[in-house]
């Protein structure tokens, strides 16, 4: 488990709240020394299960966040817009091509700042980068986005499927952090 975290770059979760300080503006809970899995694990299981989704999004990489955010989205699929569903497609397109710059240029067009939507925020996340938009400026990374995005498709399941959902992205988003490390 720790050569693990040792391979996501963090041994401890403070070491990402260490690497990474914008993550105290979107969380409550403080860092421990524990590894960054258990840590996520012990967030879930907490007062405020939803951090866990905010460790997560900024503990992986950006393209594997992205990724993430796309797919806990699509899961809420019938939640969605259609509009966010485009959105989606766009994003899916970006993140699997990441080097063709047509994607990059058609997902930065079709985004209306500020984001409303749950893809809408997940598709900024994927253009974080797009020197136009000027998002690095803001100082919170594209896991800021990421976060915003599947916490707001989370408010759209129903208070009784809330938890089980929640606890489903955050299990995708360990595994994903595994395939990472």
């Amino acid at each position: 488990m720790a050569a693990m975290a040792n391979e996501l770059g963090y041994r401890t979760a403070r070491d990402l709240f260490l690497a990474c300080p914008a993550i105290a503006r979107d969380m409550k809970s403080l860092a421990t020394g524990q590894p960054p899995l258990d840590f996520c694990r012990a967030l879930l299981a907490g007062r405020v299960p939803e951090e866990a989704i905010t460790f997560c999004a900024y503990l992986l990489p950006e393209r594997a966040a992205v990724w993430w955010g796309h797919e806990c989205l699509s899961t809420l699929a019938e939640l969605l817009a259609d509009r966010d569903l485009e959105l989606l497609a766009l994003v899916h397109d970006r993140v699997g091509e990441p080097d063709n710059p047509d994607h990059q240029a058609v997902l930065s067009n079709s985004l209306d700042l500020p984001p409303a939507t749950p893809a809408a925020w997940i598709a900024l996340a994927a253009v974080w980068r797009d020197p136009t938009l000027n998002m690095v400026s803001t100082g919170f990374p594209a896991a800021h986005a990421v976060n915003a995005g599947i916490l707001a498709a989370l408010a759209r399941a129903s208070l009784a499927d809330r938890f089980a959902v929640l606890s489903a992205f955050v299990e995708m988003g360990i595994q994903m952090a595994e395939m990472e490390a």
